[in-house]
């Protein structure tokens, strides 16, 4: 899985990046300091379930805190994106390019209205062109996909009566776009396949939105939530776009916590509303520091957000169930509890579980065994967010 970060320049897109992973990219004041894509791991959070079993587990990749999982997930940082960067203005075919593998966008948006549409400092800007912006530079990038080939491919698919459905998936299959996504886009859209060389440009334009939204769904951080005129300016984006899911937050708090916490300076859990101060290790400067962050984010707000834009992203947008493997003895060859937890499509099987650990495993399938309830399961068993199973081969 794939995350993009998405949004104009100087919205806060690195440090939203590295608040999630803690690499060392260039944060900057000014317009595209980013450039090259940054990749690198960040963390969805659940619960273990290792308590329930009463065990104590050894993740191999992630890590757990008192019962509390953190699975890895892909996140990239690309450079800013402004108007035009369909038509490759300010490098943004290369930047769109470098998207084609995401599986879903989160949009950093600068909620406090402190940037304009360039990323350079203003005041009083509203953050609703931002997301209009870039619905539309995202729609343009499918379009012009379609565009390039649609007169002489529809016409084909017209005169041959090739699959539709099948023709366009392969048309994008670069976008990692599905065939079945294309029969969902037509069934809820009410598009007229059997003429497509009949389709006007507004058509075209419609049916690449939905392809587009169904495919690379999105997400809006709305960040900067510590600033001045951010909750004004949220209100306005959930009510322009209340058919988007928006959450506030503050990558620059969260990325200070997750440092001081990297340096042993407090106790601090991504996603919690408190941290504890090591007293002994921080000076006056930062404890003020951390204490403003304590006042004005997490007690206003809960959390920073940064952990509920990535939970949201993976859970509720994308609708991922976690999985963990787990045989009779809860452990690996090497006796790690636990060591592993992998992110499925909602709806995935007994069957599908086993494929994803290995090919030979899915073509051995016999039964499954729920380490919960120690029943078998046959390979149809449709699995619930953080099931355990044990995989039986022949």
């Amino acid at each position: 899985m794939l995350i993009g970060l998405v949004g104009k320049p100087s919205c806060g897109k690195s440090t939203f990046f590295k608040a999630c992973t803690l690499a060392d990219v260039l944060i900057a004041a000014y317009p595209f300091a980013t450039i090259k894509p940054n990749q690198g791991v960040a963390y969805v959070k659940i619960d273990c379930i290792d308590k329930e079993l009463g065990v104590q587990c050894n993740p191999r990749t992630g890590y757990c805190v008192n019962g509390v999982r953190f699975v890895p997930v892909d996140i990239m940082d690309v450079a800013g994106l402004v108007e035009g960067a369909s038509k490759g203005k300010g490098l943004g075919n290369q930047f769109l390019n470098n998207l084609t593998d995401a599986d879903a966008f989160i949009h950093i948006v600068d909620v406090s209205g402190e940037t304009d549409a360039e990323g350079k400092e203003t005041k009083d800007y509203n953050p609703v062109q931002d997301v209009k912006m870039l619905e539309n530079e995202l729609d343009l990038w499918y379009l012009g996909i379609l565009s390039k080939v649609w007169k002489g491919f529809a016409r084909t698919l017209q005169n041959t009566k090739a699959n539709f459905a099948e023709s366009i998936a392969k048309q994008f299959s670069g976008l990692k776009v599905k065939e079945d996504d294309v029969k969902r886009v037509l069934l809820n859209g009410d598009y007229n396949i059997e003429k497509p060389a009949s389709w006007a440009e507004d058509e075209l334009k419609r049916f690449a939105h939905d392809l587009r939204h169904l495919t690379k769904p999105m997400i809006i951080a709305a960040n900067k939530m510590d600033r001045v005129n951010s909750e004004e300016n949220l209100k306005k984006l959930k009510c322009a776009y209340p058919g988007i899911m928006i959450v506030g937050c503050s990558a620059d708090s969260e990325l200070a916590l997750r440092e001081a916490k990297n340096h042993d300076l407090i106790e601090y859990l991504p996603g919690e509303n408190k941290f504890e101060i090591d007293e002994s290790k921080v000076n006056e400067k930062q404890k003020a520091v951390l204490e403003i962050i304590q006042k004005n984010v997490l007690d206003k707000y809960g959390s920073t957000g940064v952990q509920e834009v990535l939970n949201k992203v993976v859970f509720d947008l994308l609708k991922y169930i976690a999985i963990f493997p787990a045989g009779s003895k809860l452990a690996d060859s090497k006796g790690n509890i636990l060591p592993d937890c992998f992110l499925l499509p909602e709806g995935s099987t007994a069957l599908d579980f086993a494929y994803h650990l290995h090919s030979d495993i899915g073509d051995n399938f016999v039964k499954a065994i729920n380490v919960r309830t120690k029943l078998a399961v046959g390979k149809e068993h449709v699995l619930k967010h953080r099931d355990g199973l044990e995989i039986m081969t022949r």
